[in-house]
């Protein structure tokens, strides 16, 4: 795998290694000697999925409240979506900074938020699937959103009608 420290810290995008013959490839997703080797968490105790059918469905922005900080691990696994962490710890650096990439099917990348870092995505074709690794077990208590639209930090989602949630809508 290749792991690639993006603007904020403790945000890395992992690029699969395939390896490539007539049937197809082959890759590793995971591996705990490499994730450990980047200082990553390197114990997944929950996975979700996400299934979005209809382009432009926005989800977020989420995180979790100490004690209960998610690490997350994200990719798409059929379509694409336009995957977003806003740093939220009050004592970073880049606080309220946001980076994006885009996941899909074809690309096969995965974004790894860190705790406190708050996670969202727009999909980009309709009938995509995002697969999330957890490194902790949610806690409905704990958890927080901030609006995708909060004018401090100008998040720039890739299109413009979105289809929203009543509850990310009151963040």
């Amino acid at each position: 795998m290749i792991f690639k420290e993006l603007a904020i810290p403790g945000v890395y995008l992992i690029s699969i290694e395939k390896h490539e013959d007539e049937r197809g490839f082959f890759a590793r997703s995971f591996c705990q000697k490499e994730f450990a080797e980047y200082g990553l968490c390197t114990e997944f105790l929950q996975c979700n999925l996400s299934y979005n059918k209809k382009k432009g469905t926005l989800r977020g922005m989420h995180y979790q409240i100490p004690p209960y900080e998610e690490v997350k691990v994200v990719s798409c696994l059929q379509g694409a979506i336009y995957d977003v962490a806003l740093d939220v710890r009050k004592n970073s650096k880049t606080y309220g900074k946001w980076v994006a990439a885009e996941l899909s099917a074809e690309n096969h990348q995965m974004l790894y938020i860190p705790a406190g870092v708050a996670h969202g995505f727009q999909s980009l074709r309709d009938d995509s699937i995002v697969y999330y690794q957890m490194g902790s077990f949610y806690q409905p208590d704990s958890g927080e959103g901030i609006g995708y639209n909060d004018e401090r930090f100008n998040i720039q989602w890739p299109i413009l009608d979105k289809i929203i949630s009543k509850k990310d809508q009151s963040y």
